[in-house]
């Protein structure tokens, strides 16, 4: 069978195929911390919004909840979250960070950081900001396309 377009003209192959590399980077950056990609967005995230749902979090880290809710089992069975019930909707549970979180997560930013930067280096300012506006252009594009 032949398609109608071949796979090196297909954007999201391109787009997956970076995707994979800056996941399989950090995924060894982060694995002295012990932590994986989606237990440190989460404590990225988490330091940045204390208090917020499992939902909420979810949403900021693009993974479904009982994804989210797996990832944050772990992390609470390590002792680097506390979660609470909220004050008025007993039902919701408010994440925190704690000290040993805050620890974890500065020890696994600092591999993560030096990706980021390491990434941003191979790019002009204006290259960098063309990339942010291109790739912001894709999702809203994919967005609108989502049936």
């Amino acid at each position: 069978m032949t398609t109608s377009m071949p796979a090196s003209e297909r954007l999201g192959s391109h787009i997956k195929r970076t995707e994979q590399a800056l996941n399989a980077t950090k995924t060894a950056v982060l694995k002295p911390a012990g932590l994986t990609v989606a237990q440190y967005a989460a404590l990225l995230c988490l330091d940045g919004n204390p208090g917020i749902s499992a939902a909420a979090l979810a949403r900021l880290c693009g993974v479904t909840p009982p994804t989210m809710n797996t990832v944050l089992k772990n992390l609470q069975d390590r002792a680097l979250i506390d979660r609470t019930p909220h004050e008025w909707h007993r039902n919701v549970l408010e994440t925190r960070l704690t000290d040993q979180g805050r620890a974890a997560l500065a020890d696994a930013d600092a591999g993560a950081v030096r990706v980021e930067r390491a990434l941003g280096a191979a790019f002009t300012d204006e290259e960098r900001e063309a990339l942010v506006a291109l790739l912001g252009r894709c999702t809203e594009v994919l967005e609108r396309e989502r049936p």
